[in-house]
């Protein structure tokens, strides 16, 4: 089977959860290969996402690695056995990969979560609000290319409709001003209506609540279908950053906890934002 010429983020964490089964049954590649009878340069090829792996080579593996976690088995098996092209494919070269990667993670996930200190969580974001963004943060950036940025995060909303979502934003987010008052308004209107939907929370840390010591970095946890498979996403500044391993999922899972915890509840938050579109 011939290498992969892209290799996604789903795929490469495929490959490195295969890995970190091998290493917890404490086996080098070459003892491995001895094992499974599979080439060295094949399973290091596996492990990195380069090629794909069958249900059937998944469960061996498990077996030979004394996995007994039935349920984190099935879920690697159902990752090596999707063979659906996600719509975001379809923007492969328009707006970058890091994008669709996000995009296929928030497709997969059980659930989101996500802290935001001074923007909009994409997912709630407006169209003018979008366009506003990349004018200001990418000015560079041609017509065609703001339009193509734009169609793909609307159509990223869409996992809204399938799954629960839970937001975090500072007060600083919903008073900054990406473009005009009117835009600014008609995005907290936009979040107010977003969280009409029961499966749609926002939560506001107001600028005077105590015992809030924030981080400067936007978070996205993604659930997967066992714990062991939860994903967060870190947007700094070189680019985002796919975070999994156990103690990165500790780390930010507490992080994240520590944020809703100072936050206002659901309902008190939606009196928050709506005092703020009075305001304006």
């Amino acid at each position: 089977m011939p290498a992969r010429s892209v290799v996604t983020a789903r795929q490469a964490r495929l490959g490195a959860e295969l890995r970190k089964l091998r290493e917890l049954a404490g086996w080098s590649i070459r003892e491995a290969s001895e094992v499974t009878g599979i080439a060295q340069t094949k399973l290091s090829m596996t492990e990195a996402g380069k090629v794909g792996v069958s249900a059937e080579r998944v469960r061996q593996l498990a077996v030979r690695y004394t996995c007994d976690d039935a349920a984190l088995v099935d879920a690697l098996v159902s990752m090596a056995t999707e063979r659906v092209r996600g719509w975001w494919e379809e923007y492969r070269g328009l707006v970058p990969s890091g994008y669709l990667d996000l995009a296929e993670l928030e497709h997969h996930a059980r659930y989101l979560r996500t802290f935001e200190a001074v923007h909009i969580p994409g997912l709630l974001q407006t169209e003018d609000q979008v366009r506003a963004i990349f004018a200001a943060s990418v000015p560079q950036l041609s017509a065609e290319d703001v339009a193509a940025r734009v169609r793909f995060r609307k159509q990223r909303q869409g996992v809204l409709d399938t799954l629960d979502y839970t937001a975090v934003v500072h007060e600083a987010a919903l008073r900054i001003k990406a473009a005009d008052a009117k835009v600014a308004r008609d995005q907290l209107v936009h979040i107010l209506e977003e969280t009409e939907r029961p499966n749609v929370a926002v939560h506001v840390i107001p600028f005077e609540v105590e015992g809030f010591v924030g981080i400067d970095t936007p978070l996205v946890c993604a659930g997967g279908p066992v714990a062991q498979l939860d994903t967060f996403l870190a947007d700094t500044s070189y680019g985002g950053e796919f975070l999994d391993a156990e103690a990165q999922l500790n780390r930010y899972r507490g992080i994240l906890q520590r944020m809703e915890n100072v936050a206002l509840g659901a309902v008190e938050s939606k009196d928050f934002i709506h005092q703020l579109v009075q305001r304006m």
